[in-house]
């Protein structure tokens, strides 16, 4: 499969969840390459721009209110910028938390993506120009299926989050398919940074960690220990979002590292960094464990090596550095605002 020839011209990329971790790198790449980007941001009472508030200013940054619930203002918006590429990165991507609101996650995971396919569509059929669009996959999909987990793999859904992502995954396929799109999806398996939201697991571990090194707390309570996942570096997934949108043909890639760690091992990582002993420090706590889990994501990213190019730049343990060296940094700060 090799790339489409570039041209000159400034493209225009929407991306869908620019407030987020992956939407706030995406976001920066994009304006690296001269792209003029278009973000949707969910209204709120309280703005959520915090990490793209370095973006704000620059002049080919321009954000949008709106809603994958909101069909019509998706075509609105979609027939308006006519983008040529579109990343789908929002979602309610809280794994712990589908469970307790399977409705709206599969309205907004699920259903969210029909609405923006149908969008696209409805945009292409009244002559508007191509767009392509990214799905934002996961591995939670692959659920109970053994490791490691490929293109190939079938879905074992453990979770309505993962549901939603199963249904989204074969609705981009069906419209690639039926309609012509170029939709791909991407398979993304756990990618960190210090931008991860804090009710993830593996920055709930580093904020921690640092603000126990610096006497601001003192546990740490945790679930089940002994689930192993494939953690990657969000920087270098979102270069693997673009190559698949430059892709004469698209489809379906997964983005890994071929390597899996259980949280046990994040813990030596991160509290080894800071010369502390997690097993002083991290309590066991029976409600949060999921009612269903997922117990080893490990990916096989041959694929996307082979037809990308694409390969992972930061090693687990440069990325939970990376990490507890952010996160120190913001101890010490509040350490310092608490100081009388």
């Amino acid at each position: 499969m090799t790339s489409s020839t570039l041209t000159t011209v400034q493209r225009t990329a929407l991306i869908t969840g620019i407030t987020g971790q992956d939407g706030s790198y995406l976001a920066e790449y994009l304006l690296g390459k001269g792209y003029s980007v278009h973000g949707l941001v969910r209204r709120a009472s309280t703005p959520s721009t915090e990490r793209i508030a370095h973006l704000l200013d620059h002049a080919q940054l321009h954000l949008h209110y709106g809603d994958l619930s909101d069909g019509g203002a998706l075509r609105d918006l979609i027939a308006r910028l006519a983008p040529d590429e579109l990343y789908n990165l929002a979602a309610q991507s809280h794994v712990h938390v589908s469970f307790d609101q399977p409705e709206y996650t599969v309205d907004v995971t699920g259903l969210g993506v029909v609405r923006l396919l149908e969008a696209v569509r409805g945009h292409m059929r009244a002559g508007g120009k191509p767009v392509r669009v990214y799905q934002a996959g996961s591995s939670e999909m692959y659920g109970s299926a053994p490791s490691p987990q490929s293109e190939t793999t079938r879905f074992q859904p453990r979770s309505p989050y993962a549901c939603a992502k199963v249904y989204a995954h074969l609705q981009v396929i069906n419209h690639r398919e039926s309609f012509g799109l170029h939709a791909s999806n991407g398979i993304l398996f756990n990618h960190e940074s210090p931008r991860r939201g804090e009710a993830f697991v593996t920055r709930k571990v580093t904020r921690a960690a640092t603000r126990i090194k610096l006497g601001l707390q003192d546990k740490l309570r945790l679930g089940n220990l002994d689930v192993a996942r494939d953690w990657g570096y969000a920087g270098d997934y979102v270069r693997a979002m673009w190559l698949m949108l430059q892709q004469d043909e698209p489809g379906d890639w997964c983005v890994c590292t071929n390597r899996s760690a259980t949280l046990r091992e994040f813990l030596d990582l991160a509290f080894g960094r800071l010369n502390l002993d997690w097993h002083k420090h991290v309590e066991l706590d029976p409600t949060l464990y999921r009612p269903a889990d997922v117990h080893d994501l490990r990916g096989d990213a041959s694929k996307a090596r082979r037809e990308l190019g694409w390969e992972p730049t930061v090693s687990l343990e440069d990325l939970v550095a990376l990490m507890v060296d952010a996160d120190l940094l913001l101890a010490q700060r509040e350490r310092m605002l608490a100081a009388p």
